[in-house]
């Protein structure tokens, strides 16, 4: 295993433990949520599975509709009480049913870093997304739909499928096109194509099995020092062969604001940016990107300047190129 990705990984939560949500969360700062939609087997609760199973110290609250197809190891669950499972590491799952409104007013997150809502497979993840307007104590991080790379299409023009289908993937920052183990190759760069196209408000990315590192999409991770994070976790493994990284050096002073637009916009497209520079009064700032959504909120005074950088392999990305579309050079 190379270097770099490693270093990379660590970064990121070194990033993450320097502006975690306990340390903001006394001036009112909103805990992030990310939500997971999907239509019905597209590989959410495989995803969600894999949140839980390999959280690695992170606090997450995940909020499923029930917990019917959660297949959660049992060595994990402290205590059960209800429609709220307790997990080792301090990660917590509930059950919404019908009332997701009222599951998340009554969440206790004084111990949580990260919200994740695994929306229903027939649920509209836009839909969810504004209903945390009312929620002052939350807000939006990133919207990631999975779709089944085998049935997308047919759904997509089926009479009765075609309108949920379009809204669920109209509404992402992330696309994971999955069980591309099930497609040959022309197949797969068929299906590619025709997500993009359709929607090309959002990064898409090929996955198997839901097999793709949550790093990249929750962007707030535990205040923990960085030498107690797991470093052969899965998200190693993905940086070192289908993804590619690299930091940007930000030295002068920026419009901030734009310079994250500019980032998220870069094609070939970033799937995950993160890190700190210096708005044009030099304060420091904390610039997170997932996909298309990007955020800007003041860093904490120990930050340095430096913005790692994540894409696919594939794209050829690299720093000087995206430093020179962003604004930077």
């Amino acid at each position: 295993m190379s270097g770099a990705p490693s270093r990379t990984v660590e970064y990121l939560m070194q990033v993450s433990s320097e502006v975690s949500p306990m340390s903001v969360s006394a001036d009112g700062s909103p805990l992030p949520v990310t939500i997971v939609g999907g239509y019905l087997g597209s590989g959410k609760t495989t995803l969600i599975n894999q949140i839980l199973n390999k959280a690695s110290g992170r606090r997450y609250a995940v909020l499923v509709n029930d917990f019917g197809e959660l297949a959660i190891d049992a060595q994990l669950i402290e205590s059960e009480d209800g429609n709220v499972i307790n997990l080792s590491g301090g990660c917590v799952c509930c059950s919404y049913g019908n009332d997701l409104t009222s599951a998340m007013m009554e969440l206790d997150t004084s111990a949580i870093d990260q919200v994740v809502i695994e929306a229903s497979g027939v649920a509209l993840p836009g839909a969810i997304a504004g209903s945390l307007s009312l929620l002052t104590s939350y807000t939006l991080s990133s919207i990631v739909v999975l779709a089944d790379c085998v049935t997308v299409q047919s759904h997509a023009s089926d009479k009765y499928l075609a309108d949920t289908i379009a809204r669920q993937l109209a509404s992402a920052d992330l696309i994971l096109l999955n069980k591309t183990d099930l497609l040959d190759e022309s197949q797969l760069v068929q299906k590619k194509d025709w997500v993009r196209s359709n929607y090309q408000s959002a990064r898409c990315v090929a996955t198997s099995h839901a097999d793709y590192p949550v790093d990249l999409f929750l962007t707030e991770h535990t205040s923990r020092d960085v030498n107690q994070c797991d470093k052969t976790n899965d998200s190693e493994t993905h940086l070192t062969s289908v993804y590619t990284t690299f930091k940007l050096e930000v030295k002068d002073k920026y419009n901030v604001q734009q310079l994250a637009a500019n980032l998220a916009e870069t094609e070939p497209g970033l799937l995950r940016v993160k890190g700190f520079a210096r708005d044009l009064s030099g304060q420091m700032q904390l610039i997170q990107i997932v996909g298309r959504r990007w955020n800007v909120r003041p860093a904490p005074v120990s930050a340095k300047e430096g913005i790692v950088c994540i894409g696919l392999s594939a794209d050829n990305l690299c720093s000087e190129g995206v430093s020179a579309r962003a604004g930077l050079i």
